[in-house]
């Protein structure tokens, strides 16, 4: 803008002098700078005189609130008292993880939490923790991969399949799938989540869409992976339309990259503007849901998460297409998400961050690691978990432990006794680094009933 907008400006069209102002020069100096001066103050104007009709306008939405409604910031305290939990498996789980969820369950807006038996520390809520709150959404809760993910696509071919296909194999997944921060496909897809309004109307997602449009279908680094290996199926649903029995099957572990990662750092940063706590839990920092930026939250997570599930369906296809053969059964799950559901007889929020749905009859995949069976399971329903069931095996060693811990040469062999083979991945994510998925299954026989499992055989990894 040639002759640059000022406070001086707003205050002559008869802005009041509070916090409205420095809302309207963020929001114009971030979303609006190549714009002519003339036509952002006649559209300031419009909505000084009518802040109403501006209600959830991209850039003029949080103006609007200003005007009408602020946002009312005031140092935050924690109640000296925990909101109820449960904890499963409390003895595989480090008092780090417990002393995580503890703080959390303080916070004013806590209703309820629980600790899933493959817990562990991470920022904000651990890995593997659950807390339902009142009308308010922690980004830090949700996680910076929104809507990571798991999928399993089961082929109607038996393991047999994988014998002597050893090349062919690792040549598909080394074609088809894409990992890391840079790799994207040659040949894009198009897809419809490409066309919702949440694109045009908020203004941070309008700058993220080209980027989002060329990564999907593709994978982040750390522990994503697609892999192909052995189904067995020993509960089967009248629905799945295959009996009991060995299959061919595709797994996939990935989240909504670029897109989900930004969404979280922007509203993580707003969040603990409008709300601020004491320094050792400003990760734990929230929006309410009834303000302009809790709401565009909310959209904005939501599209992540439909971004993640496109990306799986993407990587999917791909592969089933280069194998020349149809997928007959899918069963997918987030484990990085917030939704509205009902705890005690009251609609809460309920963040899962490294936890797995497992309401009544809801199915879903939790994986173990490289040389360990994942699980198919359905689940329970049981309120003491919020409905929630591990997510995977857990960490026992940090990335950093594990690079002082492991060698190459170690995994190598690991690998080799379980007939794994293993395209990229590293000393960070070492079988070794993970719990025993067969204790964390038994730990949690009151959440879910195994259908089935997942054996991996050939798995891809970033680099």
């Amino acid at each position: 803008m040639g002759n640059k907008l000022s406070g001086k400006d707003l205050i002559k069209l008869g802005f009041p002098k509070n916090n409205s102002i420095n809302i309207a020069l963020g929001q114009i100096n971030r979303y609006r700078k190549k714009e002519k001066k003339e036509s952002i103050l006649s559209e300031a104007k419009q909505v000084l005189l009518e802040p109403e009709k501006f209600k959830g306008h991209g850039t003029w939405g949080k103006v609007a609130e200003g005007l009408v409604n602020p946002v009312q910031v005031r140092m935050q305290q924690l109640r000296t008292t925990r909101a109820p939990f449960s904890i499963f498996g409390e003895n595989e789980i480090d008092e780090q993880a417990k002393f995580q969820l503890y703080e959390s369950l303080k916070l004013p807006v806590s209703v309820a939490g629980a600790l899933m038996p493959d817990a562990h520390s991470g920022y904000g809520l651990p890995i593997g923790g659950v807390l339902a709150t009142d009308n308010a959404v922690i980004p830090y809760g949700v996680g910076v991969d929104i809507g990571c993910r798991m999928s399993l696509s089961i082929f109607d071919l038996p393991a047999s399949f994988l014998k002597g296909k050893d090349h062919q194999l690792q040549a598909i997944l080394q074609e088809h799938t894409r990992f890391g921060m840079n790799e994207t496909h040659k040949i894009k897809a198009d897809h419809e989540v490409f066309y919702r309004s949440e694109f045009r109307d908020i203004p941070l997602l309008k700058g993220l869409l080209d980027k989002a449009y060329k990564q999907l279908g593709t994978s982040g680094g750390g522990n994503h992976f697609v892999e192909f290996g052995v189904v067995n199926v020993q509960n089967a649903l009248p629905e799945w339309k295959i009996g009991n029995g060995e299959y061919f099957a595709v797994l996939s572990h990935s989240g909504s990259r670029g897109l989900g990662a930004n969404i979280a750092k922007h509203y993580t940063y707003l969040a603990t503007k409008q709300c601020p706590l004491p320094k050792n839990v400003q990760h734990l920092a929230w929006l309410d849901l009834n303000t302009h930026d809790g709401q565009e939250y909310w959209l904005a997570m939501n599209l992540a998460g439909d971004y993640a599930k496109a990306c799986h369906d993407d990587i999917h296809r791909r592969i089933a297409k280069a194998l020349g053969k149809r997928t007959v059964v899918t069963i997918e799950n987030h484990h990085n998400f917030a939704w509205k559901e009902m705890v005690n007889g009251k609609q809460c929020i309920v963040h899962r961050k490294g936890a797995t749905p497992a309401h009544e009859a809801a199915l879903g995949i939790i994986p173990g690691s490289m040389t360990a069976p994942g699980y198919i399971v359905r689940g329970k329903g049981n309120p003491e978990s919020l409905n929630s069931a591990s997510h995977g095996a857990g960490r026992l060693f940090s990335r950093a432990k594990c690079r002082s811990t492991f060698t190459p040469s170690e995994i190598k062999k690991v690998l080799q006794a379980h007939e794994v083979t293993l395209i990229g991945g590293n000393v960070d994510e070492a079988p070794m680094a993970y719990k025993d998925i067969t204790k964390v299954m038994a730990n949690q026989t009151e959440l879910v009933e195994i259908l089935g499992t997942f054996t991996p055989k050939i798995v891809r990894m970033d680099r």
